[in-house]
């Protein structure tokens, strides 16, 4: 047994579908978790896997009655000729693929999933945690499990998102990040907007609020590039009811936002943010497109940032966005970085380690080259 783990420390393996048995046990390992992930939280989990959870098997290490480790993972061969994997469980709404350990107890139980999965011949030896933090403090727990082990890792993918990080200065962090460009034209562009009809701006934290507003999301999703491609949530009656079903369960712990920014009483953009511990996660956001000369995404956004500054139990709001975003860069400017990173379970397992990394190089030049390709055939 490895060395970072304690002798009544166990491992079981569920499918995703099958963990409400143990909701309670779980939410308590959220309020010990050693870095939040809103994604893995009972709520949100629950309501997807029905959904997005088909072969998933979540990994759950138990210290005595308390649960201290949940590893969901999907096994798989990348690019159908990889040597077989366990994948880090992600979906098209799920944006953060930390696993959940107890800070405490951290590396007993990474430990201890290692050796379950080295032990177990059916599973195999490598293991792909996608979009994980890097430089987060699960992360380093993870490299210290795995220098232990002398365990080879690499990370792919790498890139920085936006983060809200105010530290103890939170009064002026927005007249810090900002540029003086933004800081003049959005209240400029603001007062435009109020020439139309009375800006008003409203939150809706509480179960029914959260589901009304829910629906304006919707509207205003489908009006959009999104619903012209047909992949707006709510042309989707699965993902439509997951939305419902995962946004009410976390309002009922206090966890979900949507604001909605309305002119003349209409609503024309939203956002929704998820929160976890003391952070905050950007998870959606819609706007009117006829609206946009007047940067709506942008003042709804601001808005939500100036909450998140006056609430100082939130200490981090990840922004979830894609890199170099050109609306959130320009008012944040903490960034963190995300990366997919492949690990062996253990020192051996040289060659099928070797062989994955170098195809998972390959494939995704190959994806980079192709959609290099495809943007310059748009221009």
């Amino acid at each position: 047994m490895h060395g970072y783990v304690r002798s009544n420390v166990q491992v079981e393996q569920r499918p995703i579908t099958g963990l409400s048995s143990v909701a309670g046990e779980w939410r308590a390992l959220i309020g010990r978790a050693i870095e939040p992930n809103v994604f893995y939280e009972p709520a949100f989990a629950l309501a997807a896997a029905p959904v997005f959870g088909t072969g998933v098997r979540a990994f759950l290490v138990w210290s005595g009655r308390d649960l201290i480790g949940l590893f969901p993972a999907r096994m798989i061969r990348r690019y159908g000729v990889s040597p077989r994997l366990a994948a880090g469980w992600l979906h098209p709404y799920a944006l953060l693929g930390t696993p959940l350990a107890d800070r405490e107890q951290a590396e007993a139980a990474i430990a201890a999933w290692l050796d379950h999965m080295a032990r177990d011949a059916r599973l195999p030896d490598l293991v792909l945690l996608p979009t994980l933090t890097v430089g987060g403090s699960f992360s380093a727990a993870l490299d210290r499990v795995l220098d232990h082990r002398g365990a080879r890792r690499v990370d792919f993918g790498t890139h920085l998102r936006a983060l809200l990080a105010p530290g103890r200065d939170r009064a002026n962090y927005l007249a810090r990040s900002m540029g003086a460009k933004h800081r003049k034209e959005l209240p400029r562009r603001r007062r435009r907007l109020a020439e139309i009809g009375a800006v008003t701006h409203e939150v809706a934290t509480a179960g029914h609020d959260v589901l009304a507003s829910l629906e304006e999301f919707f509207a205003l999703e489908a009006r959009g590039w999104k619903g012209q491609a047909g992949t707006a949530a709510s042309q989707n009656e699965a993902h439509r009811r997951f939305f419902r079903d995962a946004l009410a369960g976390l309002a009922e712990e206090g966890k979900t936002r949507i604001d909605v920014l309305r002119v003349g009483g209409e609503a024309i953009a939203t956002t929704i943010a998820l929160r976890s511990g003391d952070a905050m996660f950007g998870w959606k956001m819609a706007y009117d497109e006829s609206y946009a000369r007047y940067s709506p995404g942008a003042q709804v956004m601001l808005d939500l940032s100036q909450a998140a500054l006056a609430d100082e139990t939130v200490m981090r709001f990840d922004s979830c966005a894609a890199p170099n975003h050109p609306m959130i860069n320009h008012l944040w400017c903490d960034r963190h970085a995300v990366a997919d990173r492949l690990l062996n379970v253990d020192g051996n397992g040289g060659l099928a380690f070797t062989t994955t990394r170098a195809l998972e190089t390959l494939g995704r030049k190959a994806i980079d080259g192709a959609k290099a390709l495809r943007n310059r055939l748009r221009r």
